[in-house]
């Protein structure tokens, strides 16, 4: 983990880039994989996954026999821990409704909004080194809260043809019944285009590596909708002097884990608080079995001392993180400064883990830098927004001569004799 004391503003720019991933040459691969299931659908989907997984299915559907036979694997303590995170992610999810409340813009005219679910949602969960049922609830529970008519979920087999059976647990408790033995960018393109097993949706949703992420980024170039723009995993903290050095070192090493392209950032106000946190991450790397993957993560980190907690609330900002932990004497006064971050974590006992599981905050976000631009997943990822408006003749008599005039000025003469052909029988009325 690199570390810079004051850096010129100018460099700042270049301290906040991510590590450079060349994934241009993926375009022709992941674009044949899509267009082999598009033409071809379930034989592709049974051929990649004996390539790929090296597992010869009979089909792609998971029974109900293996839902109760996941059902008995997965350890009560576990299952107890699933509700625990269900009910907060639920109560978090259920209070971002919204009320439909109608507007009187005008005498006569009230115009209103409707959330309505997407009627058909798919959810990626990648089940590799690191099966993320935690996912499911994070992205399955707002799907049910907006009533998607259609939700389906694909996830890649293990080495023995099964799907991990905490994965199909949490799906089975949240109610999604469709799950689907597929992984990869192939099952993007299934539910992307639809197969005669796996039927077409509407948007995507879900994490995953290199290969996921690119056919999530060709398959909404040709019309299917997507979460948010993804990336390899990231936080930054800001940390004062009465932050804790042990607690700093586990969140930067709990997001280095994820994967070597993930990167973590402390920036600080000061040196010593640098240096034990350096040290606790050699001492607590040691016992990591993921240690090698963490190792490869630090070496793209860094370690920044600026003179004031503004300093490092600008620079933050500027790297718009997708976690930001505050770990200092005053983190919520402070947060009042950040607008640029997926989730902000305030205080030492805010550990980032906490977003990722059991808080109730979604723990799908915007990476990258997106955090700019782009919410982390919520309720509204899963609807869509119906604007309404109900017009009656005293609403039209009084913003219709405006309409009228405006519709003249685009040299619009149909939208202008919409509103002329109703006044003129208003008048004669």
């Amino acid at each position: 983990m690199k570390t810079y004391i004051y850096p010129k503003k100018q460099l700042w720019k270049s301290l906040a880039e991510r590590p450079l991933i060349n994934n241009k040459q993926l375009n022709p691969i992941i674009g044949r994989i899509l267009r082999n299931v598009e033409v071809n659908g379930d034989k592709a989907l049974f051929d990649y996954t004996k390539k790929f997984d090296n597992v010869q299915l009979k089909d792609l559907k998971v029974s109900p026999l293996e839902f109760e036979k996941a059902e008995s694997k997965t350890a009560n303590k576990l299952k107890t821990a699933i509700e625990l995170a269900y009910q907060n992610i639920y109560a978090f999810h259920k209070e971002q409704k919204q009320n439909n409340r109608k507007v009187e813009t005008t005498q006569g005219v009230k115009c209103w909004r409707k959330a309505v679910g997407i009627e058909r949602v798919g959810i990626y969960i990648p089940a590799g080194e690191a099966p993320l049922f935690s996912s499911v609830l994070m992205l399955g529970i707002p799907a049910i809260l907006a009533k998607c008519k259609r939700i389906i979920l694909c996830t890649p087999v293990q080495n023995d043809g099964t799907v991990n059976s905490t994965i199909l647990y949490t799906a089975k408790r949240i109610g999604i019944k469709n799950i689907y033995k597929v992984g990869g960018a192939q099952a993007i393109g299934a539910m992307a285009y639809g197969t005669t097993t796996i039927p077409r949706v509407d948007k995507i949703f879900g994490p995953g590596n290199q290969y996921v992420t690119k056919a999530k980024e060709l398959i909404q170039q040709s019309g299917t909708a997507i979460d948010l723009p993804a990336g390899p995993s990231e936080v930054l903290v800001i940390a004062d002097k009465t932050a804790n050095p042990s607690f700093v070192a586990a969140d930067l090493l709990s997001q280095a884990e994820h994967g070597q392209d993930s990167q973590v950032m402390l920036v600080s106000t000061s040196n010593l608080i640098i240096k034990k946190v350096l040290t606790e991450l050699t001492a607590q790397l040691k016992i990591l079995p993921r240690r090698k993957i963490v190792e490869k993560a630090l070496y793209n980190s860094k370690a920044i001392k600026f003179k004031s907690i503004n300093e490092c609330v600008e620079f933050s900002n500027l790297y718009a993180p997708e976690h930001l932990i505050i770990a200092t004497r005053d983190p919520e006064n402070i947060s009042e400064n950040i607008v640029n971050a997926g989730s902000v974590f305030l205080g030492n006992y805010s550990c980032e883990s906490a977003g990722d599981y059991a808080s109730g905050t979604n723990h799908t976000l915007p990476t990258n830098g997106f955090a700019r631009n782009y919410s982390g997943v919520s309720l509204d990822s899963f609807t869509k927004k119906i604007t309404f408006q109900k017009i009656t003749k005293q609403g039209l008599l009084n913003i219709g001569e405006s309409i009228e005039i405006m519709a003249q000025a685009e040299q619009l003469q149909a939208h202008k004799n919409a509103v002329s052909i109703r006044l003129k029988t208003i008048s004669n009325e």
